[in-house]
């Protein structure tokens, strides 16, 4: 399973409001290896994909590499997880900045400098399972061993304020897979307790933020599928999904729900987070996909799928779930990543939304707002952390750095401090 959306804002002077826009979508296309013969088939590549012209280029070859794994982006600059290294590359011009040799490498994620890396591979262990670089330098900063650090292979990241969530699912031992969120303290860089999911939520194969509460998709042994809810204060909701008898596929955020799709078939299902129960199918989109994404600013579902072997393709639905647009990419299209901008002085605050005091420390209050208008607060790695119609907003429990309220027309930046 793959994880859920992620984008970068490009940041403005504070307080000024600025319409944003999809740049550039990014598409990790994880390649065909034979493991019967050993040989890279079809190589693992890195596409883009233009919104606007509704046009896709290969921007690169990960040469050597049997898969990718994941795709972050921090600014100017992009990161790809790919088996064995981790590759830096200039996000306007696509050039590799450079690269960290890390056999087993899986998921990435950015906090202040450090960049996080997990690590887990099918019959190889490792002296170290969770590993932090310098993301300008790429130089190691810790390499936290078994006795230190988790002692099972990791996968997916979460960076709440201080904390960096990680979790610990061993999935690569059949038989023996874990469900554990590990914690580890970004400004000493140790370990911390471990917040064990139980018996039904072993096997944490995509984990993200919502309304301040963690949630994982958990594939257990590989005969069923579970979400398990996790506040920040340790306590665990663990749901076994219905239908689940296979394993879960592929699942993501999209707006206040959780779309997943069960491995092998064609229905993509829906999820309430909140009270942790299944809502039904999503109506109109049947496909078997590989990956799903939610698109920021329009709220369109970006989907793939393949044969594994010889092709991939993309498709785009709108927020009616219509088929929109779909295009041709590399095989195994595995990760989509949305690289979001600014539109400076275009259609500014079309809402004309007012948000005080901003800066903030944790409280803004929102004039302009329509009578039962919905907007959304969002994260710079594209989680959607809140929604609510209120005139007040309390992101005091949440990291400082910078948000966006977003409603169908407008986007406003938000800086907590």
């Amino acid at each position: 399973m793959k994880k859920g959306l992620l984008f970068i804002a490009a940041l403005t002077s504070a307080g000024l409001y600025a319409q944003q826009y999809v740049h550039q979508v990014l598409i990790a296309n994880e390649g065909y290896f034979d493991f019967q013969t050993n040989a890279i088939v079809e190589p693992a590549t890195i596409g883009s994909y233009n919104p606007a012209t509704q046009t896709y280029v290969v921007v690169d070859t990960l040469d050597g590499q049997r898969f990718s794994s994941d795709v972050i982006i921090d600014g100017d600059f992009y990161f790809v997880a790919a088996d064995t290294k981790i590759f830096k590359y200039n996000l306007n011009t696509h050039q590799e900045v450079g690269s960290i040799v890390l056999p087993g490498v899986r998921n990435l994620a950015i906090a202040g400098n450090k960049l996080i890396a997990t690590r887990g591979e099918y019959l190889q262990t490792f002296d170290s399972y969770l590993q932090v670089f310098d993301k300008n330098t790429l130089q190691l900063i810790a390499a936290l061993d078994t006795n230190n650090g988790p002692k099972w292979a990791t996968q997916n990241i979460v960076v709440v304020n201080n904390t960096a969530y990680v979790a610990v699912n061993n999935a690569y031992e059949w038989g023996n897979e874990k469900g554990l969120i590990g914690q580890l303290d970004l400004n000493t860089l140790t370990y911390g307790a471990e917040i064990d999911l139980g018996a039904e939520g072993k096997n944490p194969d995509n984990m993200f933020l919502y309304n301040n509460e963690l949630y994982t998709v958990n594939n257990k042994d590989w005969s069923g599928a579970s979400v398990s809810k996790i506040s920040l204060n340790g306590a665990v909701n663990t749901q076994n999904l219905a239908n689940a008898i296979t394993g879960c596929g592929t699942s993501a955020l999209r707006d206040d729900k959780l779309v997943y799709q069960i491995s092998m078939e064609n229905t993509l299902n829906d999820y309430n987070l909140l009270d942790m129960s299944y809502v039904g199918p999503v109506a109109g989109i049947t496909n078997n996909f590989y990956e799903l994404a939610q698109e920021p600013v329009n709220g369109f579902l970006y989907t793939s799928s393949t044969d594994f072997f010889s092709q991939g393709m993309v498709q785009i639905y709108d927020v009616n779930n219509t088929l929109s647009h779909q295009f041709a990419v590399g095989v195994s299209p595995g990760t989509i990543v949305f690289d979001l901008r600014s539109n400076v002085g275009l259609d500014e605050n079309t809402d004309n939304l007012g948000v005080w005091p901003n800066p903030s420390t944790g409280v803004f209050q929102i004039n302009g707002l329509g009578t039962n208008q919905t907007y959304q607060i969002a994260n710079t790695t594209g989680q959607i952390i809140l929604t609510s119609q209120s005139n007040s907003i309390d992101l005091s429990n949440f990291e400082s750095g910078i948000y966006f309220l977003n409603t169908e027309k407008s986007s406003v930046k938000l800086i907590k401090h």
